[in-house]
């Protein structure tokens, strides 16, 4: 049975700036409260787990650059913004590419999710990319990002130590390592 939405009094736009915009909505909840409610609305993101499992174990790739908002440089999984009139699966390649110089041949949609949904109505679709090569980076103009493998291993301590802070990195991790533990044969 599905549940009711919230009947919109009123909606204004506050504030609209290239990458997200902000309204201001009155609304009357479920329960019947009524209430202000200011939502950040995106076109939507991409993240991009590119995995390397030619060896022993998967390496995943890794950016590393400074993130104003959190004051600080972070590791993260390859992501960005789908362009209007773009779909998901296009802008994830075309963000993999741009921003590391990767292609890959394999793509896969493993899961879809808001990014904080108490006042963002942004939603990040994670897609696993296998087979990859290697290619030529093609940032844009404000992004210096610094790439890595690390072994699956080490990405899963990374995030269990508070090494890597980026929801959307420790989602894709964990899902990989949970993935991977339940490929695993049974012991004898």
């Amino acid at each position: 049975m599905a549940k009711k939405k919230a009947h919109v009094l009123s909606s204004r736009v506050a504030y609209r700036g290239p990458a997200f915009w902000v309204t201001t909505d009155q609304v009357v909840e479920p329960s019947g409260v009524q209430a202000r409610r200011d939502i950040v609305h995106h076109t939507g993101s991409v993240v991009v787990l590119a995995v390397d499992d030619t060896g022993r174990e998967p390496r995943v790739l890794l950016l590393r650059q400074y993130r104003h908002a959190a004051q600080q440089y972070l590791w993260e999984l390859c992501a960005g913004r789908i362009d209007a009139g773009e779909s998901p699966l296009p802008a994830a390649k075309r963000e993999l590419l741009e921003e590391t110089g990767y292609t890959a041949k394999h793509w896969k949609r493993i899961f879809r999710f808001y990014a904080s949904p108490g006042f963002v109505a942004e939603t990040m679709a994670i897609y696993l990319a296998r087979g990859l090569h290697a290619g030529q980076a093609q940032p844009e103009e404000d992004e210096v990002i610094e790439t890595r493998f690390f072994p699956l291993r080490d990405a899963v301590k990374m995030v269990m130590r508070n090494a890597i802070r980026d929801a959307k990195t420790i989602s894709g991790i964990l899902w990989l390592s949970q993935e991977r533990d339940h490929e695993k044969p049974p012991s004898k």
